[in-house]
């Protein structure tokens, strides 16, 4: 798919942008880039518009000048980024891992903007003092090293066993993606998810539609943990996709694909064979 570029306040935004009516945006996980949507985007595109960023850092977007870049920073950046692409419609939020961070806080700050909320194996409590400690470690290591350590300490954790015997091209694929990951980026995101506010409290105030998927095998953000999310957003559904771990739209992009156009439909939202 063509990527697309545009200037939006923070930096030079790298995009796809395919298919027609009502908008859905993919928010990338750390610390991949927007290909990791494209086998959903493939079969989404067909039904509404599906817009795909590379976050600041990341992929093909300038890197951030910060040293920090905070998940509302990023969300704040989507927002500019559907005002320059004239997205004047309430449009479907879906961020996955990080992406699912940065989901809440657009909710938060764009509530207005926001027709449906997709949370993909992702979590709504901040971090523990430790695991922010962890993550200030790992920025400092990122910085002096690189991301090639990500690689070896992140890919036995995000993909279901069965993926990795079943689609080893797949995990070198993310291994390769990890590992080309800008350092900077890579580094103010770690410290941005580091400072991230506990959604936990709010929950019971998203009131828009919302769909709450997670992978049956995911270690990083269990099922148990994503069903509680779930049973805390008044009417939220919830979907486990077997055989998946934490990159569940990846693994098993068409059943995951079904489960977002279900959504469409469970929650009125408009598609373009409407």
């Amino acid at each position: 798919m063509e990527i697309n570029f545009l200037t939006i306040p923070s930096c030079r935004y790298a995009y796809i942008d395919q298919g027609e009516g009502t908008a859905w945006l993919f928010i990338h996980g750390f610390p991949l880039d927007h290909r990791m949507w494209l086998p959903v985007i493939h079969r989404m595109s067909k039904h509404v518009r599906t817009i795909a960023p590379d976050l600041r850092g990341f992929g093909q977007s300038e890197s951030p000048v910060a040293p920090v870049v905070t998940m509302a920073e990023f969300a704040d950046d989507l927002a500019h980024l559907l005002d320059a692409l004239g997205v004047r419609q309430r449009a479907v939020i879906c961020g996955l891992s990080m992406g699912g961070y940065i989901a809440f806080e657009f909710w938060r700050r764009h509530k207005e903007r926001v027709a449906g909320l997709v949370l993909c194996d992702t979590r709504a409590a901040s971090d523990t003092p430790e695991a922010a400690r962890v993550r200030e470690a790992t920025a400092q290591r990122i910085l002096k090293e690189g991301t090639n350590f990500l690689a070896d300490s992140m890919l036995p954790r995000l993909l279901a066993s069965q993926t990795f015997q079943q689609q080893p091209d797949l995990a070198e694929e993310l291994r390769q993606q990890i590992c080309r990951a800008n350092p900077q980026g890579a580094a103010a995101a770690t410290l941005g998810m580091a400072q991230r506010r506990d959604m936990q409290p709010v929950l019971p105030e998203i009131t828009c539609p919302t769909l709450v998927l997670v992978g049956a095998e995911d270690v990083i953000s269990p099922p148990a943990e994503m069903r509680s999310i779930a049973e805390a957003i008044p009417n939220a559904q919830f979907v486990e996709i077997a055989e998946a771990g934490h990159l569940a739209p990846l693994e098993k992009p068409g059943i995951v694909a079904d489960a977002f156009l279900d959504f469409l439909r469970r929650a009125a939202i408009r598609t373009k064979s409407d």
